[in-house]
């Protein structure tokens, strides 16, 4: 039944979109006539001047309404959509994240119990929640009647399905562009898509040099860093090719330790391991926050003597990862934002 319901909305917008061609068309071809013959009879006969003005306006409401469509180019191809659309499923906190920055309001949203504390609004019932940030619920988003379904990397597998209900695009960061590069490019396809661009690179202007700056004063400074996650009580490290490549790609540390080999989750350490290689700087994605929603204990526990022999450690230079920036909101603005003020904090730059 689900897809026999995806396949009557398809058809069903897909009449929608030829009917109101055909009615646009009509509108154009009427008009473009009687102005025609205004212009050939207006000297003659001075009550064609009315049919005059009302034709000009007619064709001019024909031209207005046929909106502009717009190419985007993700990760998962490209889709081709109206521009302003105003009705928006989003899947993801990321791409929420950014809409909202720019002042997008969503018609529905992707349920998450973290949701951080600018987002807060979204909690509200005002907001249908389509599923999770893994599943979306397409019941929910079909009777949304979307024009544009925004998803992020969680919920990427439903793309097909859900291009099935209105035009989708994929709000990702690709890690082998590097994150602020890739970052930059997901801002400027919301900004081709709503027609703001210019907001768009005002944003990406004033992240940008924040982004040099950092990264002009570690490579100045030969700042190494070591990023450690805790979950669970498991200490990993991650390297440049990780998840978490941006630490030296995009903000200019040098790995404390270089990781020849990258996993998904990281490779598996202890705290002798972060004092024997003793970092300039300590970098901690506390991974707890999210899976025990909130509660953790990973500050207390990294202070013991091992951590606290260290350089890092000795000159101040051990920073608490936001961890919704750095591992959920992955490309929101704010989030990105959050993620050059955790680097400064860890190196004294504020």
């Amino acid at each position: 039944m689900a897809g026999v319901s995806l396949f009557l909305s398809s058809s069903h917008g897909c009449i929608e979109k030829s009917v109101l061609i055909i009615v646009r068309t009509l509108l154009m071809r009427i008009s473009i006539k009687i102005i025609c013959f205004a212009c050939l009879n207006y000297r003659r006969k001075e009550h064609m001047k009315p049919l005059f003005h009302w034709a000009t306006l007619g064709l001019l409401a024909s031209f207005a309404v046929q909106a502009e469509t717009v190419t985007i180019e993700h990760r998962l191809g490209k889709t081709t959509l109206e521009q302003k659309p105003q009705r928006v499923v989003v899947i993801g906190v990321g791409a929420l994240d950014a809409m909202d920055s720019f002042g997008i309001e969503p018609v529905a949203i992707s349920n998450f119990d973290g949701m951080p504390e600018y987002l807060a609004k979204y909690k509200s019932d005002k907001y249908p929640k389509a599923g999770s940030l893994f599943e979306p619920d397409f019941e929910t988003i079909y009777t949304q009647k979307p024009d544009l379904i925004i998803i992020g990397p969680r919920a990427s597998k439903s793309y097909d399905e859900l291009s099935k209900i209105a035009p989708t695009i994929v709000f990702a960061a690709e890690a082998d562009q590097g994150y602020w590069q890739s970052t930059q490019q997901q801002w400027r396809n919301l900004g081709k898509v709503f027609a703001i661009e210019s907001a768009v690179e005002a944003k990406i202007e004033q992240v940008d040099a924040q982004f040099k700056s950092i990264m002009q004063y570690n490579q100045q400074n030969k700042s190494d860093a070591m990023l450690v996650m805790s979950s669970g009580g498991n200490l990993t490290t991650f390297g440049a090719n990780s998840r978490f490549s941006s630490v030296y790609k995009d903000f200019g540390f040098s790995e404390t330790v270089p990781v020849s080999k990258e996993s998904s989750h990281g490779d598996l350490i202890s705290f002798e391991y972060i004092r024997e290689h003793n970092p300039k700087t300590l970098l901690v994605v506390d991974r707890d926050k999210v899976v025990s929603k909130g509660e953790s204990h990973v500050r207390q526990t990294f202070e013991n003597d091992l951590v606290k022999a260290t350089t890092a450690y000795k000159n101040g230079h051990i920073a608490y990862l936001d961890v919704t920036a750095w591992y959920i909101a992955i490309s929101g603005v704010k989030a990105t934002e959050q993620m050059v003020a955790d680097m400064k904090t860890s190196v004294g730059m504020q």
